[in-house]
């Protein structure tokens, strides 16, 4: 299975540092956030990853290269030089599909590119599962933090996605933007749309097809200056 970073966006709330450094080559803990998920992606068995860019994209090219010093392929979708800009989250993962996948049933692993989940585990029993059935995605849900108490989703006793109320226990989760996508999820979006992946995560979970479970380990999304410096002071 094949993996997908999302790595296009501008990083407005963390000014001036993404002036001129794209937002996932920002340093953490001694080495660009993107590398967290390139050297996660090697040891769980990926061998190629498609990552979309669009602000300073030619930074992200010449610092990953083709990813062989990590044991991978690194292929690029670069909305900024065949779009002007970013599409957005699914309206970047429409645009590499063809990179990513052969059939419109075919699976990847999708990781947004300002995260930090140091131990999150590329599991490829896990994604295996996924694949042999029929869900368009399973996501991992963290607990809410400070910026976000509202969260994103309930979970349901049976291990599904709910879009519109908290699950048994009362609670609604945070998307952590860790996921097993199937293509079907943006196969029918135009490539070069501009489209918000939410809308359709909370479309599929209404029709019962996004699981979902909790992961309790570390994670931090890296979004502004003060939240890389509390990062980077903690080592």
């Amino acid at each position: 299975m094949k993996a997908m970073i999302l790595a296009a966006g501008r990083g407005e709330r963390m000014r001036p540092l993404t002036d001129h450094t794209p937002k996932p080559l920002l340093a953490v803990r001694g080495k660009p956030l993107i590398e967290w998920h390139l050297e996660a992606l090697a040891r769980g068995g990926v061998t190629e990853v498609v990552i979309n860019t669009a602000w300073l994209e030619e930074r992200i090219e010449q610092a990953l290269g083709d990813g062989s010093r990590w044991g991978l392929r690194i292929r690029y979708s670069m909305e900024g030089r065949d779009h002007g800009g970013a599409l957005e989250t699914a309206g970047g993962i429409a645009k590499a599909l063809p990179l990513l996948v052969d059939h419109p049933d075919d699976c990847f692993w999708l990781i947004s590119g300002d995260i930090f989940a140091p131990g999150f585990r590329i599991d490829a029993a896990a994604a295996d599962r996924f694949e042999n059935g029929s869900h368009l995605a399973h996501l991992w849900l963290v607990p809410n933090p400070g910026f976000h108490p509202q969260g994103d989703f309930g979970l349901d006793a049976d291990g599904l996605g709910l879009a519109d109320t908290p699950g048994p226990d009362g609670q609604r989760w945070t998307y952590a933007n860790l996921a097993v996508c199937r293509a079907t999820l943006c196969a029918h979006i135009v490539p070069g749309t501009k489209v918000p992946l939410g809308p359709l995560l909370y479309e599929g979970m209404r029709a019962r097809r996004i699981s979902a479970e909790v992961y309790r380990g570390a994670w931090e999304n890296v979004g502004t200056p003060a939240q890389l410096q509390a990062l980077n002071r903690e080592l």
